[in-house]
């Protein structure tokens, strides 16, 4: 088996995003790249978390590969989370195009893909800076509300939003995701839009033409593809094809089912988990 790591050079340099500099880093082939590719994180979900697929990307498939994180988290936090002002919709509006740009300027001759972890393609067609893509590969993202969750998560998912959670965010003013099994810790901000979103009919279509702008992915020719694993209660399928709409009638739409794939499960994160790399070939295939 190849030695992927040995195989692969890595570069860690930051980023501007509007007022904000982004930690990253960069997964390189030994040759020269064929395509440059951008990976916009799952909400709470570190850049590292996407390594080995990084790895892989850049040893197996020639491609050079940028992983980041968004701004007031993970490597990119600078200062204490309760003075922070970020919003899901900046790492969404800002972070991720500015992510995109980087890599332009970057390899200005390679096609640009995106793969979009979650929040990471959620808000794809509403962005600017989409019309260089060549491709958007989406994966477990959706427009969902609480109530679309199968039980018993849905009763995790009223508690996250109606219970302990916004209680602490008001208390400490940040959301403490490691003291209560979310994982990560998250600015206040990102929590109440995320909340805002997940119990609104519509999620954030409510408010585009008002605090959000309309989406237009017609200004993109990028070739889609939206794949919902259907062991995921998080983002359950029929909220992935609620996305595909957003993104045309050409959008792909995949679904995933672990057996198929001799994996035994998948959910919301595991996709790009070391243990499921039988799924890699098929998340970026033609």
């Amino acid at each position: 088996m190849l030695d992927m790591q040995s195989s692969v050079r890595v570069e860690d340099f930051h980023f501007p995003a509007g007022s904000a500099q982004l930690s990253a880093r960069l997964y390189l082939p030994a040759g020269t790249p064929r395509v440059a590719v951008v990976i916009n994180s799952a909400t709470g979900v570190p850049r590292d978390y996407y390594q080995h697929f990084a790895t892989w990307l850049a040893a197996e498939q020639g491609m050079a590969c940028l992983t980041y994180d968004y701004r007031d988290f993970g490597h990119s936090l600078r200062g204490p989370l309760a003075a922070s002002t970020a919003t899901m919709s900046d790492w969404a509006l800002i972070d991720m195009p500015a992510a995109y740009a980087e890599m332009q300027r970057r390899f200005p001759g390679l096609p640009l893909w995106v793969i979009g972890h979650s929040l990471g393609g959620m808000l794809g067609p509403l962005q600017p800076g989409i019309e260089p893509i060549a491709r958007m590969i989406c994966v477990c993202s959706g427009l969902v509300h609480h109530s679309d969750h199968p039980w018993p998560y849905q009763a995790l998912a009223r508690l996250f939003w109606f219970g302990h959670a916004p209680l602490l965010v008001k208390t400490l003013g940040y959301l403490p995701g490691r003291a209560i099994g979310f994982g990560t810790d998250l600015p206040p901000g990102v929590y109440w839009e995320w909340r805002r979103w997940c119990t609104t009919p519509g999620a954030y279509l409510s408010e585009t033409g008002t605090r959000l702008p309309k989406p237009d992915w017609g200004r993109s020719n990028a070739q889609v593809d939206l794949f919902a694993c259907a062991d995921d209660d998080t983002i359950p399928p029929e909220c992935v094809w609620r996305l595909a709409d957003l993104y045309g009638a050409s959008a792909r739409r995949h679904l995933l089912r672990p057996k198929e794939h001799g994996v035994s499960e998948i959910g919301h994160l595991g996709a790009f988990a070391r243990r499921n790399v039988a799924l890699w070939p098929r998340l970026i295939a033609p």
